[in-house]
């Protein structure tokens, strides 16, 4: 069976040649005898995979010296808890909710202390990114927090909030390697890799040193202190080492290709394929304001909810996979991350224009 265009928003697409060199690595990594899955973590075969992910990473984004990166499980979710629980020493932190995920970012710290919301885009069904110049902070609060891809609602933030000199956390989940960030601007950011850079099973944190301390909420898991694992150097206990090995191939592919402004380059072409023709057609509409459209996740629907389900059953038909929109919101959700090849776009674009025609 051909391969179809998988629009899903995570688990997602991954880049055909990497799979292609993880299946002929399946039973025998580089003349070792055994796969990846059956090494021991504490082999120098797996910690030079590990280690050379970690370069890898650090290579692309730039990441400064002063910051760890640590590769933990327990998926983005589990981060939830874990940054509160670090890094609240006031016990304060501002939250801006744009989405699902930062909604219940901010629920999961209110059990650990005082967790405000700020400003939020709710009154509109976050489809925009609220004004973030000028926001009301507290002057102990520990730390702000935001989403800066809202994988469900499709938005991005366009620039990085004041926090007025607070540490900022940011969840880069969706957009993970998408293009380049500025490290040094946050004290803490994460992302679960299985929409942009890997299979499900790791979520990667990136944090400054000096926030890596024994100084944490009282009853914090052992696993869930950031300076268990990153004494540890990640391998406190048996990490997800397959998972490990699949995205250290993905940085590599993203290196061949020129980098994180080579890959922003492509995804801005991408993004255009299909908002140009959002923009121009009489049936189908994107939901977001165009100033925080994402470049990764594009919510659309045509006003008709039998119309969209037609739509979703047609277009799997056709080969293109993971169209439908998320429980929250309905209508359609094109996930188009950085191993979605163009012509996948294109083909949506394709079938989209047919479906218009057919079904005006």
């Amino acid at each position: 069976m051909a391969r179809v265009y998988n629009f899903s928003a995570g688990p997602a697409v991954l880049p055909e040649s990497v799979l292609q060199e993880a299946a002929a690595e399946m039973l025998d990594y580089k003349g070792y005898g055994m796969s990846v899955m059956e090494m021991s973590h504490r082999s120098k075969m797996f910690t030079d995979i590990l280690d050379e992910a970690e370069q890898d990473l650090r290579d692309l984004m730039g990441i400064p010296s002063n910051y760890k990166v640590l590769f933990l499980q327990g998926g983005a979710s589990q981060q939830f808890a874990a940054i509160p629980m670090n890094l609240m020493k006031n016990k304060k932190a501002e939250y801006i909710i744009t989405g699902n995920w930062a909604k219940k970012a901010f629920q999961e710290a209110q059990m650990y202390g005082d967790a405000r919301a700020i400003a939020s885009s709710a009154d509109k069904t976050f489809t925009y990114i609220p004004d973030v110049s000028d926001l009301d902070i507290r002057d102990d609060a520990d730390y702000v927090y935001i989403c800066q891809n809202n994988t469900i609602y499709g938005t991005r933030y366009t620039e990085l909030p004041n926090t007025k000199g607070k540490d900022l956390v940011s969840d880069i989940s969706s957009c993970f390697l998408s293009e380049p960030i500025d490290v040094s601007k946050y004290a803490l950011v994460y992302g679960g890799v299985q929409k942009n850079v890997g299979p499900a099973g790791i979520v990667i944190d990136i944090i400054r040193e000096d926030l890596i301390t024994d100084d944490v909420l009282p009853g914090t898991p052992t696993m869930l202190k950031f300076k268990t694992q990153a004494d540890a150097g990640s391998l406190y206990n048996t990490p997800p080492c397959y998972n490990i090995y699949i995205c250290g191939k993905v940085f590599k592919w993203i290196k061949s290709l020129g980098g994180l402004e080579a890959m922003k380059k492509i995804n801005e072409e991408k993004a255009a394929i299909l908002y140009d023709f959002l923009d121009n057609s009489k049936m189908f509409k994107g939901t977001v304001e165009k100033k925080y459209r994402s470049l990764m996740n594009v919510p659309f629907v045509t006003g008709d909810a039998d119309l969209d389900a037609k739509f979703v059953a047609e277009a799997k038909a056709c080969g293109l996979e993971n169209l439908k929109g998320h429980r929250t919101v309905g209508g359609m959700r094109a996930s188009i991350y950085n191993a979605m090849p163009k012509v996948g776009v294109e083909a949506l674009v394709q079938f989209m224009d047919k479906f218009e025609k057919e079904n005006a």
